[in-house]
């Protein structure tokens, strides 16, 4: 029985492949609908690093002042 249902399997998937691969058309869009969401995704991400960058650099300044052993600043959390 499972060896019906994988043959069944294997001969619609060869069918779409085969079918699908010829037919081009919307291809086009897909390639814009990809360009678009990767375009929005690194909008997106330049949007989230604009806005840590004052919590990034208050970070950085206080992970400096607990590792600078000259200064007589107190190592507190940020």
């Amino acid at each position: 029985m499972f060896a019906k249902i994988d043959d069944a399997l294997l001969t619609a998937c060869a069918w779409l492949v085969t079918h699908l691969h010829r037919d081009e058309r919307g291809q086009d869009l897909l390639e814009y609908a990809l360009l678009g969401g990767l375009i929005a995704v690194a909008i997106t991400a330049a949007a989230v690093v604009t806005a840590m960058t004052g919590g990034l650099e208050k970070m950085s300044t206080g992970i400096k002042d607990c590792i600078d052993f000259k200064s007589n600043t107190v190592c507190t959390p940020f």
